[in-house]
């Protein structure tokens, strides 16, 4: 398999907000129609930017663990997914494929040529409209002292993101076995 960047980007995202991903087609793909586009995924990193805990009287405390959700779309084929930051950094992404990837590096048997290639051979359907979106749910850790007056905040997360095609070239070749010869 291999990956062709649609788009990549660095947002701050704040709490709440989803971040729409739009305008986004493989007509911007050199010859992406020779392409056997069968998938898309979006990758998703971001860190912690909580604040608090600062002062005399307001040592420490505990960041709390932030929700990134991530979705992918084209045509009717859809998928998302949910990475959390733990309180530090984090990363995940969303994957979403049309085709049998069980057979990707597989030796395959009991199937004819053709029957393989309507497995994963996508026959056109990556070529079109793409779209992701990535929202952000911010939680704002504790502080350890009851005299903190300065409260901890949380606004949101700054995510960097990548939209990528996913393309798997293939050959079909027979296989032989040695005993049966």
């Amino acid at each position: 398999l291999t990956y062709v960047q649609l788009t990549d980007g660095i947002e701050y995202i704040a709490d709440g907000d989803t971040l729409m991903i739009d305008d986004l087609h493989t007509d911007a793909i050199d010859d992406a129609e020779d392409m056997n586009i069968v998938g898309v995924r979006v990758v998703m990193s971001y860190d912690e930017d909580e604040s608090g805990g600062e002062g005399l009287f307001c040592p420490g405390g505990q960041n709390a663990a932030d929700t990134i959700s991530g979705m992918a779309m084209h045509a009717g084929f859809n998928g998302t997914a949910d990475g959390q930051n733990n309180g530090g950094s984090g990363a995940h992404e969303v994957v979403v494929e049309w085709f049998n990837s069980s057979m990707v590096g597989a030796e395959v048997s009991g199937l004819s040529e053709s029957e393989i290639i309507s497995q994963i051979d996508s026959m056109g359907a990556g070529l079109g409209a793409y779209s992701a979106e990535i929202g952000v749910s911010a939680e704002t850790g504790d502080e350890p002292s009851p005299t903190c007056t300065d409260q901890r905040s949380d606004n949101g997360e700054e995510v960097t993101f990548s939209v990528e095609l996913i393309v798997f070239d293939y050959t079909i070749a027979p296989v032989f076995n040695e005993a049966e010869l």
